[in-house]
């Protein structure tokens, strides 16, 4: 049984200063599966009663994701679907292949958790900036006092560590339990463990996407939300006009 805490200490290959370890070949391999198996379900799309099981089923995925998105930020979804639909699906099958006997999920390692990690830091600004304005989203790290602005850069770093963090720790946790367990009887529990890897992967998934959107949508927040000050600002009073009788 491999010690390791993480798959990125398993180097599979090295070539000079280019290094293959098994984070990167099992990140492969669900990048691969993915591409894959949308190119199939999505070549052939049908309406009505002709629907392929896999259409429902990409179908379902994304009608759930459109109200999950529209319920937790109170925004229309279709602006952050591509990108929130693609975290939680490459974390679900990530975490999902773990039941499979030798796959250690590219999720149980903390430069893949990071690496989303800093997509949704990045997704933040971008996204503000689109719905706000560079302005307006910049003296937002100005409120309620020009003195909060450390903390509140302070607080961007924060949550994109304790994103990676928790669910490298959760998944890596997990990975580790089970070998454990299957090393010490493999007879007894690798049927209940494959149950319960497939619901706290499912679980992971949902959270970190969930936390996804939270931090997305306060960074973009719609210009109602804004102050008194910015709407009076973007939104002069016209002056009355005379009537006419």
């Amino acid at each position: 049984m491999d010690s390791s805490i993480s798959p990125d200490s398993d180097v599979l290959f090295t070539w000079g200063f280019v290094t293959i370890n098994l984070t990167l070949v099992t990140t492969w391999i669900v990048m691969a599966l993915l591409i894959g198996v949308s190119w199939a379900v999505t070549r052939r799309l049908r309406t009505g009663p002709s629907m392929s099981r896999w259409q429902n089923m990409l179908e379902v995925t994304v009608s759930f994701l459109r109200d999950q998105i529209r319920d937790v930020s109170g925004q229309e979804p279709t602006r952050y679907l591509p990108f929130v639909g693609t975290l939680f699906i490459f974390i679900l099958v990530s975490n999902t292949l773990a039941i499979l006997p030798g796959f250690v999920p590219p999720t149980a390692s903390l430069s893949t958790t990071a690496a989303l990690a800093l997509c949704v830091l990045l997704a933040v600004p971008v996204y503000g900036i689109g719905s706000r304005g560079v302005r307006t989203y910049l003296r937002g790290y100005l409120e309620p006092s020009p003195f909060m602005l450390p903390f509140n850069i302070i607080s961007e770093l924060s949550r994109t560590l304790a994103l990676a963090v928790r669910l490298f720790g959760n998944v890596m946790s997990f990975t580790k339990i089970v070998a454990i367990l299957i090393a010490i009887a493999p007879l007894v529990f690798p049927a209940l463990l494959n149950a319960l890897g497939l619901l706290t992967g499912v679980i992971q998934a949902y959270i970190f996407t969930i936390l996804a959107i939270v931090y997305i949508a306060a960074g973009s927040r719609l210009q109602d939300d804004a102050g008194p000050h910015e709407q009076a600002a973007e939104h002069p009073e016209q002056p009355e006009q005379p009537s006419t009788t």
